[in-house]
């Protein structure tokens, strides 16, 4: 969702320059500065460039270059009859004589001087909506330079998470003989304890079903492949509309992640899943930078 792109246009009196700059959002956000006499586009621009780019929050600035230079200065002649008036009325009224040099005060005050700014035309505009277009597509091709790294990115995270997930099982087959052990040690401490071995058995087994987490691994396979399918390609990854869909099916991930570590009851699997978690929020975090 990150990138930058700028767009130029010319009409027969002015070059106009439009700089995008996007960063991650949920929505689209945008902060606009334009010049005040162009301000009745500012609809127009906001509502296409939401169309364009869809998600992210975005900066664009319309910079405005006169290409048959700067009007002359040309002093203002009303306004200084009337600041003269005013002094005149001033002297009169507190008694006070006038200044002896009228130029040097006149010309000090505000809008004493006023230059003759041209107007903006339907030519401009169209230079401003080409100019707009341009900067939306260069962003366009800036963050999908940023998706193919992404891509890469998320393929090396879903592989090491597989290969973590992978490593579980052979722990997983050790860890059943290892609670029946333990339990039938500390039972063979109570002397003056008699108990039923075949009631002994029947809880040992619910006790070891409540432990088996073959289901969150075929889940946690599943939401890893999920993933892979949504990506799609990579030579046909999709240009937005899967960032959302992504993040939620790395929420799924840290779900079944979650369980397994609370049902591993093994130092080792318990080892295992930090490193998953690990890679997971590594995806979490960068999935936010996907359209």
């Amino acid at each position: 969702m990150t990138g930058f792109g700028r767009g130029t246009a010319s009409s027969a009196r002015k070059k106009i320059t439009v700089d995008l700059k996007s960063l991650n959002s949920k929505q689209f956000d945008l902060m606009m500065r334009i010049p005040s006499a162009m301000r009745e586009m500012e609809v127009e621009v906001r509502n296409t460039l939401a169309l364009l780019m869809q998600r992210g929050k975005a900066d664009a600035v319309v910079a405005v270059e006169s290409l048959v230079g700067e009007a002359p200065a040309r002093i203002n002649l009303e306004a200084l009859r009337n600041y003269k008036g005013q002094v005149e009325e001033m002297s009169a009224e507190l008694g006070i004589p006038l200044p002896s040099d009228w130029y040097h005060v006149l010309l000090r005050m505000p809008e004493a001087t006023r230059c003759e700014t041209p107007g903006y035309d339907d030519t401009d505009f169209e230079a401003l909506r080409l100019a707009v277009k341009e900067a939306a597509d260069a962003l366009a091709d800036s963050r999908l330079r940023e998706g193919r790294r992404l891509y890469a990115f998320f393929i090396e995270k879903i592989e090491a998470i597989t290969t973590l997930l992978d490593s579980v099982e052979p722990y997983e087959e050790e860890r059943v003989p290892a609670v029946r052990v333990r339990l039938e040690e500390q039972l063979s401490r109570l002397d003056s304890i008699e108990y039923d071995r075949g009631r002994l058995e029947q809880e040992l087994i619910f006790y070891i079903e409540k432990l088996d987490v073959t289901e969150e691994k075929l889940r946690l396979r599943s939401h890893l492949n999920y993933f892979m399918e949504t990506m799609g390609p990579e030579d046909e990854i999709p240009v937005s509309g899967q960032g959302k869909k992504l993040g939620f099916i790395a929420q799924e991930m840290g779900r079944e992640i979650n369980t397994l570590g609370s049902k591993a009851n093994h130092a080792e699997i318990q080892r295992i899943v930090v490193m998953m978690k690990d890679e997971l929020e590594q995806i979490k975090e960068q999935v936010l930078n996907v359209l």
